[in-house]
């Protein structure tokens, strides 16, 4: 058996999210549909993870096993002709077997796009903000989030996590210009809805409804009823998925 990942990248408007669904298409599914058609064989995907309905992603990384070695570069050809414009495959490579597109996955990262003035060709990939942030206060309540490691106050209620500990590395606003700014977050995991949370939460410290010590204490208090509203999925990306001494299989 071969492994092979998939480098891709997605616009999830249209999606119900990454994972197969019941009741509407996902990237996950698409992308099945795509390679068994091409391979003329029932193909499993899996992804490095998952992501929400309406949630973008600028690089997601994906498996799937195959009995018989292929044409990576050629497979990637085909796959870019046969699926939708709002999903990409960047590159495809085969991989040793015992690794896995989200176990050996050692971080992520994430970034949630705003901007404070009206702008047309922003509105689908970034939310427009109509009051005054201070995005100082707000990188000083997000500075705190690398001193915890429990952040069930951010998990969505009513899932089935085993565990709610994750481990950030960098959490901060950065400028993009006078009117855009992104919030990037890198953790090892994440909870569900947990990076739309944190940055409502943090807004909600730009906008002086709470303080940067309110916002220690909502994380401790692990209850996401203490926490912020969860922004809309429309601007969020995930930005990267990232492996430790990962490196293709010699040909």
């Amino acid at each position: 058996m071969k492994r092979y990942f998939i480098d891709l990248s997605f616009d999830g408007t249209n999606y119900h999210g990454w994972q197969i669904q019941p009741n509407g298409m996902s990237v996950q599914e698409r992308l099945q549909q795509a390679l068994s058609t091409i391979l003329r064989a029932d193909i499993e995907v899996t992804g490095a993870g998952r992501t929400d309905a309406g949630v973008h992603a600028r690089q997601m990384v994906a498996h799937f096993d195959v009995e018989q070695p292929l044409d990576a570069h050629q497979l990637a050809y085909k796959l870019n002709r046969f699926l939708p414009r709002d999903i990409s495959v960047a590159t495809i490579w085969e991989v040793p077997d015992d690794i896995h597109a989200r176990f050996s996955a050692t971080a992520r990262t994430y970034h949630y796009y705003i901007h404070t003035s009206k702008n047309p060709f922003l509105r689908h990939f970034s939310f427009e903000i109509h009051y005054d942030l201070d995005f100082q206060k707000m990188n000083e309540a997000a500075a705190t989030l690398l001193e915890y490691d429990d952040f069930a106050a951010f998990c969505k209620s009513h899932t089935d996590v085993k565990t709610t500990l994750c481990k950030v590395s960098r959490a901060e606003w950065v400028q993009v210009s006078d009117h855009q700014w992104y919030f990037v977050i890198t953790a090892n995991r994440f909870l569900r809805n947990m990076v739309r949370a944190v940055t409502g939460t943090l807004i909600d410290v730009g906008r002086g409804r709470i303080s940067v010590d309110d916002f220690r204490v909502i994380v401790e208090s692990r209850r996401r009823t203490d926490a912020g509203e969860s922004m809309p999925p429309h601007a969020l990306f995930l930005e990267s998925v990232s492996y430790d001494n990962l490196r293709p299989l010699q040909k």
